[in-house]
C-alpha cells in the first residue's frame, strides 16, 4: 500500500495498492520534489472515468513502469472531484497548450508546481500517433536532467500566459431583453431539429440550456423555445442515454442520435435532469416528463443515497461482464438471446421491438442499448410493465458497476433542489424527506462552526478539502428550494450563511467578479475563475442564481446587487456562446421577471386550503419565483411579515419589483397571477 491508503477519496483509494509511490496533492509532495531534485508527475482523474481505469491498469499497475516513476519522479494523484481547483488550473494549461483536454490528465510540473509538459491518456506502447507512456517519461526525464534552464523558461512562460488569461470583468449591467433574444437565436441556429439537442457527437444533455428555454417561454410565450426543450427532452428520454429499466441518465451520448451512451451515471447530471423534467411537466403537463422526473428521482434515492443520508457521486461505466473482465456498459446492454433466456420467445420478441434490440446490435458484439425507438403503435402496457420488471430483476443478478461513495457538497445541493421540488409537485413526501436528509448531512458534517463548507465527506467523515464556489452556491440553491417546499425558515438561514461567505471570500469587491476559490484558500499557480457552464452550473452563475433568490426572499440589496453584477458576464457571453452559459441565461430570465415573491399564509401547512395555495405557488412557472409559507405573524420568512388571513381564510400574496397584487384565496386565481406576464 502507498500513501493513498489514508485518503477518503474512492478514486485515490483505487490507486492505494499500485506499485507507484503515490503522494496526494500536498505541500509535502512538492517539498519532496525539491529535496530530491525531481520533477512532479501530476495525474488527475475520477473514479467513474473509463480511460482513467485503463491507464491505471496498463501503466500504474505495471511494476516496471512504477519502478521508473519511483526512481525519477515524485508522483501525485488527484481526484478532480475533490480538488476541482487543482483540476481547473492545470486543465486550462493543457487546453491552452494542446487545444484539447480530458481525463486522465497527465501534467509534468517543476517542484514549484509550474507545468511544463502536458497530455491526457498515454498508452503503454505507441498507438494511433500517441507516444508510449514510457517514452514520455524518458523524454521528460532527459529534458529535466539536460535542459533544465529550458524547462524552467517554458514553465515560467506558461504561468505568465495563464496569468494574462485572467478574465476581464467590468462591472457591466445584467443582460436585458436584447441579449436574451440573441441567445435564443444563437441556440436556434445550433439546434438539431431531427434529433433534439445541440451540436454533433458526442452529445451532452443540455440541462441548463433547457432551463433557460423553459423560463424564456414562461416569461415571453415564445413557442419555439418550448418546442426545443420539449423535443430534446423526449429524444433523450426515449434514447439509450436514459436507463429504460432502472431510470436515470448516463453521462453523454457518443453519437448524435442519443443511442449509445457513455455509461457512467453522475449525480449532478441526474439532479439537473430530474429538475428539468419536473419543470417541463410543470409547464406542459407532459406524462413523459412526469414519468422521467419521478423515475430519475427514484434512481437518485434508490441507487445513490448513502447510509448517512447524502448522495454518492457516481456509478462507474464499467462492470464485470461475467468473465472476470471489466467492460464498459456490461451491466446495461442486451442481446436477443439474453432477452429470450429471461422472457421466453413471445415476450422476448415484444421486448426487442419495444426496446429496439436487434440481431446486429446498437452497441458492440451484437449487444443493444435499450431505447424506446417507436413513437407510433400501441403496446400492451401491462405486458410491457411485466417485461420491464423481469428484465430489471435479471439485470440485478449481474455484477453491478462500482459506486463512488463520496458526498460532494455542490452536487448534493443540486440533488436537494431537484428532490424537494419533484416531491412537492407530485405529492411524494418521501422525496422531500430524502432532500431534508441530505441537507441535514451537509449541515452536520460539511459545515464548521464558522459556516465554512467542506467539499466532500465519506462514510460520515469530512474530507480535508475546502469547499469551492460551486459548493457554497449549489448548497445554497438546495437550501432555498427546501425552504420554499417545507415552509421551514431555517433552510433560508443556512442559505444566507453560505452566501455571506460568497460575498466576503469569493467576490472581487471592486468589480463583482467571482472566483472559484476563496481569498484565503490554498494559493495555486493562479486563482481559478470560470463563469461558463459545462457539465453543471459554474460556481459563478450558480452563485448569481442563489444570491438573486435569497434577495427575493429577504429584500437584501447587497445580495441582489451582487447577483446583478455577476450577471454582467452573461450579457457578454450569452449572445456569443449561449450553449455554455445556460444557467446564467436562466438566472437572467428570473431577474427580468422580478423574480416574483409569493407569500402564503394559513393556519398550518396541514390545512388543506393552505396546502392547495402552497402547492399552486410551487407549481407556478414564473422564472425563479420564491415561495414562503407559514402562519400569520410568523417570523421564519421575511416575506410573511404583516401578511394576514383574508376573512379568516388562507391567502397568497404575489409581489415583484416592490409592487404587490391584492391577495387571493383561490388557487385558480393564484395560478393566473403567476402565469401573467
Amino acid at each position: 500500500m502507498n500513501r493513498l491508503a489514508h485518503e477518503t477519496s474512492p478514486y485515490l483509494l483505487q490507486h492505494a495498492d499500485n506499485p507507484v509511490d503515490w503522494w496526494p496533492w500536498s505541500a509535502e509532495a512538492f517539498d519532496e520534489a525539491r529535496r530530491t531534485n525531481k520533477p512532479v508527475l501530476l495525474s488527475v482523474g475520477y473514479s467513474s472515468c473509463h480511460w482513467c481505469h485503463v491507464m491505471a491498469h496498463e501503466s500504474f499497475e505495471d511494476r516496471a513502469t512504477a519502478d521508473y516513476l519511483n526512481e525519477h519522479f515524485v508522483s501525485v494523484k488527484v481526484d478532480r472531484e475533490e480538488r476541482p481547483d487543482v483540476d481547473a488550473v492545470y486543465m486550462e494549461a493543457v487546453q491552452a497548450a494542446t487545444g484539447q483536454g480530458g481525463w486522465p490528465m497527465t501534467v509534468f510540473l517543476t517542484p514549484d508546481a509550474e507545468p511544463f509538459y502536458f497530455g491526457t491518456y498515454f498508452p503503454p506502447a505507441p498507438r494511433h500517433g500517441m507516444p508510449a507512456f514510457r517514452q514520455v517519461l524518458e523524454g521528460v526525464r532527459q529534458a529535466w536532467e539536460t535542459r533544465r534552464d529550458e524547462v524552467g523558461e517554458i514553465a515560467g512562460k506558461i504561468v505568465r500566459d495563464l496569468a494574462e488569461r485572467e478574465l476581464s470583468h467590468q462591472a457591466a449591467e445584467a443582460p436585458g431583453e436584447q441579449e436574451l433574444a440573441q441567445a435564443l437565436l444563437g441556440l436556434t441556429r445550433e439546434y438539431d431539429p431531427q434529433r433534439g439537442g445541440f451540436g454533433g457527437a458526442p452529445k451532452f444533455p443540455p440541462s441548463m440550456v433547457l432551463e433557460f428555454l423553459l423560463r424564456h417561454h414562461a416569461r415571453t410565450g415564445a413557442e419555439g423555445a418550448l418546442q426545443m426543450a420539449q423535443d430534446t427532452c423526449e429524444r433523450m428520454a426515449r434514447g439509450g442515454l436514459y436507463d429504460q429499466l432502472g431510470g436515470g441518465f448516463a453521462r453523454y451520448s457518443v453519437d448524435r442520435d442519443w443511442v449509445v451512451p457513455h455509461f457512467e451515471k453522475m449525480l449532478y447530471d441526474n439532479a439537473l435532469l430530474c429538475r428539468v423534467y419536473a419543470h417541463l411537466w410543470r409547464a406542459t403537463g407532459s406524462d413523459l416528463a412526469r414519468r422521467v422526473a419521478l423515475e430519475t428521482a427514484d434512481f437518485i434515492v434508490g441507487e445513490l443515497r448513502t447510509g448517512e443520508g447524502g448522495f454518492a457521486s457516481a456509478l462507474d461505466a464499467d462492470s464485470d461482464d461475467g468473465s472476470g473482465r471489466h467492460v464498459e456498459g456490461a451491466y446495461y446492454v442486451w442481446t436477443p438471446e439474453e432477452l429470450r433466456e429471461v422472457l421466453g420467445d413471445d415476450d422476448a420478441e415484444l421486448a426487442a421491438q419495444h426496446f429496439g434490440v436487434t440481431e446486429q446490435g446498437t452497441f458492440e458484439h451484437g449487444q443493444s442499448v435499450l431505447q424506446l425507438p417507436q413513437t407510433e403503435g400501441v403496446f400492451d402496457a401491462e405486458r410491457i410493465d411485466s417485461v420491464r420488471s423481469r428484465l430489471l430483476r435479471a439485470r440485478a443478478g449481474r455484477a453491478a458497476p462500482g459506486r463512488d461513495d463520496k458526498v460532494v457538497a455542490a452536487w448534493n445541493g443540486l440533488a436537494i433542489a431537484a428532490l424537494a421540488e419533484t416531491g412537492a409537485y407530485f405529492g411524494r413526501a418521501d422525496l422531500v424527506e430524502a432532500a431534508v436528509g441530505a441537507a441535514d448531512l451537509l449541515v452536520r458534517v460539511h459545515l464548521d462552526d464558522h459556516g465554512r463548507l467542506a467539499r466532500t465527506s465519506k462514510d460520515g467523515r469530512v474530507g480535508p478539502n475546502a469547499g469551492v464556489l460551486e459548493d457554497y452556491a449549489d448548497a445554497a440553491e438546495g437550501f432555498l428550494a427546501l425552504a420554499s417546499v417545507t415552509g421551514e425558515g431555517v433552510w433560508l438561514d443556512f442559505a444566507g450563511l453560505l452566501l455571506d461567505h460568497v460575498l466576503a471570500r469569493f467576490t472581487d469587491p471592486e468589480t463583482g467578479a467571482l472566483y472559484d476559490t476563496a481569498s484565503d484558500a490554498e494559493q495555486l499557480i493562479r486563482r481559478p475563475q470560470d463563469p461558463t457552464d459545462n457539465a453543471a452550473p459554474s460556481g459563478w452563475t450558480a452563485a448569481a442564481g442563489a444570491l438573486l433568490g435569497y434577495a427575493a426572499h429577504t429584500g437584501s440589496e447587497p445580495h441582489r446587487g451582487a447577483a446583478e453584477r455577476a450577471l454582467g458576464v452573461v450579457k457578454t457571453l450569452g449572445p456569443r456562446v449561449p450553449r455554455f452559459i445556460g444557467w446564467g441565461l436562466a438566472v437572467a430570465e428570473a431577474l427580468l421577471d422580478g423574480p416574483r415573491e409569493v407569500a402564503v399564509v394559513g393556519p398550518a401547512l396541514t390545512d388543506e386550503r393552505t396546502a392547495a395555495l402552497h402547492r399552486t405557488a410551487l407549481r407556478g412557472v414564473a422564472p425563479g419565483a420564491v415561495v414562503a409559507c407559514g402562519t400569520p405573524g410568523g417570523d421564519e420568512f421575511p416575506l410573511l411579515a404583516d401578511r394576514t388571513l383574508i376573512d379568516g381564510a388562507p391567502a397568497a400574496y404575489v409581489c415583484r419589483g416592490f409592487v404587490c397584487d391584492l391577495p387571493v384565496t383561490d388557487p385558480d386565481a393564484l395560478e393566473r397571477r403567476l402565469a401573467a406576464p
